[in-house]
């Protein structure tokens, strides 16, 4: 008990360290935003600091609080667990909206909870993973999404035609049958005490099927259910990858891919999860290009966040909207918005010697794509330059894209999208303030805009060049080549939604 006890004290304070470290950060770049916004906007809303909603519900879902008490907290649940008296707290359920209309239901348990279910998870994971498929990447310390990309398209790239099976299941974690599940308590070579599985059922025993979302145990559990799946398309000699729940199946072979069906139609009937025929596209032929095919074909497939191809993975068409998306916010709040409003701030309206609003966009693009790297930093890395860098913008969550095409495309969006803000721009100045906005880069030709802003020097400094899609993926590329996937991903890369 008093070693149970111990690691749990541990733990709470380990995570509630971590929660208000990211309250902190929420205060301050609320603080640092709201500046920003005075500086741009005569009129700014008020500052409001937010907390989460279900601080109100428990107090020990407040990290404040839970940090103070964590010693008895802990003391409590160790013993409670040795005498098999241990259940959760209420979980706060949040219904998340997914694209396609529908919601997802994630729990939130109490802090205490959380840690108790982050425990044995991962004292299951490190008895168990080494039962898992080597094709199931999901929720695993040894495995991320992006070795499954990589292990998908390297795959591809040995032929010039694939059969590929896309199926998607029907609220996989709110559906599992919990028969089936304990049924695989003793199946399998699984390693799973008697004191796991009391705090796995106190998890469970308040739903009738399904596993919550949102907690660690549940990342486990879904792996175990999932084995008997992976573990026929292995016997099937089908090959895979499993993501938690999505999953894609490809063969040479147009009867085993026929046989991909029939094993997910006996998983779906005997664990209970219906697979969704609508979201699902079916058997089809993963060709290259415009060849020529005998049944449905398509030359690339969306997983998870990547469009992958037989000879190229890309960013899949939502995630490229999305980032155009945000790169457009970013020039419209700091060069249009300000300029909609009346009267208008004239502190950031254009300068003879420059304009400033230009100059904060651009930053705010670059940080968003580099992270907080400069093109400088991107360069003499990429040419030999030993010195170790960290990627941090949005491109780090797509380390293993080769699309080159799609980067340059990109490129040429951005440049346009900033040539056209700034004549946008230049327009409001004038039509609101009678002021002609004069100040480079005005007048500059678009064929040649991206010329001249690289080589306009500020405080000598090239602080107006437009950040490039390509030249940060050739680096990435180094970086993985020198020193790993998992060196150079996002340090968020596994709490990212890819599928979106």
């Amino acid at each position: 008990m008093f070693k149970l006890e111990y690691r749990l004290e541990l733990l709470i304070q380990e995570e509630c360290k971590k929660l208000i470290r990211r309250y902190h950060q929420y205060h301050n770049y609320l603080h640092l935003e709201h500046k920003r916004n005075e500086e741009r906007l005569i009129i700014n809303s008020d500052k409001i600091i937010h907390k989460p909603d279900y601080w109100n519900i428990d107090s020990k879902f407040n990290p404040f609080y839970v940090k103070r008490k964590s010693k008895s907290i802990a003391k409590s649940i160790a013993k409670a667990i040795e005498t098999r008296i241990y259940k959760p707290h209420p979980p706060f359920v949040r219904k998340i909206q997914k694209s396609d209309g529908g919601c997802r239901e994630v729990s939130i348990y109490t802090i205490p909870d959380s840690v108790v279910s982050k425990l044995f998870y991962n004292r299951l994971l490190q008895k168990n993973k080494h039962r898992f498929s080597s094709f199931s990447y999901a929720y695993r310390n040894d495995r991320n999404v992006h070795f499954a990309i990589q292990d998908v398209s390297v795959s591809l790239k040995e032929n010039s035609r694939a059969f590929i099976s896309e199926f998607d299941f029907s609220d996989f974690f709110g559906s599992i049958s919990h028969q089936y599940l304990h049924d695989q308590y003793d199946k399998n070579g699984f390693l799973i005490g008697e004191e796991d599985k009391y705090v796995i059922n106190a998890f469970l025993e308040t739903r009738e099927r399904g596993i919550p979302q949102g907690t660690s145990i549940s990342l486990f559990l879904a792996n175990m259910v999932c084995w008997k799946l992976d573990r026929s398309f292995e016997k099937a000699g089908l090959k895979f990858a499993r993501y938690a729940d999505d999953t894609i199946v490809w063969s040479d072979s147009y009867s085993s891919i026929c046989r991909s069906f029939e094993l997910i139609s006996d998983f779906s009937n005997e664990a209970g999860v219906k697979v969704n025929t609508k979201k699902s596209d079916g058997i089809s032929l993963l060709i290259k290009g415009d060849m020529p095919a005998e049944i449905h074909s398509k030359s690339a497939f969306n997983f998870l966040g990547y469009s992958i191809a037989v000879d190229k993975v890309s960013i899949k068409p939502n995630s490229v909207n999305k980032i155009k998306k945000q790169i457009s916010y970013l020039l419209y709040k700091n060069l249009i918005q300000p300029l909609k409003q009346t009267p208008v701030n004239a502190r950031l309206l254009p300068k003879p010697h420059g304009d400033k609003a230009l100059l904060i966009a651009l930053a705010q693009i670059r940080r968003y794509m580099y992270g907080g790297l400069s093109t400088q930093d991107l360069i003499d890395f990429l040419n030999g330059g030993s010195g170790r860098i960290y990627f941090k913008g949005i491109m780090s969550f797509y380390p293993l894209i080769d699309d080159e095409k799609q980067l340059k495309e990109l490129d040429g969006w951005l440049v346009s999208t900033v040539y056209r803000v700034i004549e946008c721009r230049a327009k409001l100045v004038a039509s609101k303030t009678l002021v002609t906005y004069s100040c480079f880069p005005r007048g500059i030709p678009k064929n040649r805009f991206a010329i001249r802003m690289r080589r306009k020097r500020i405080m000598g400094l090239t602080l107006l060049e437009i950040p490039s899609f390509t030249l940060v993926y050739k680096v990435i590329k180094r970086g993985v080549t020198e020193i790993g996937i998992e060196k150079v991903m996002h340090p968020r890369s596994l709490d990212y939604d890819y599928s979106s």
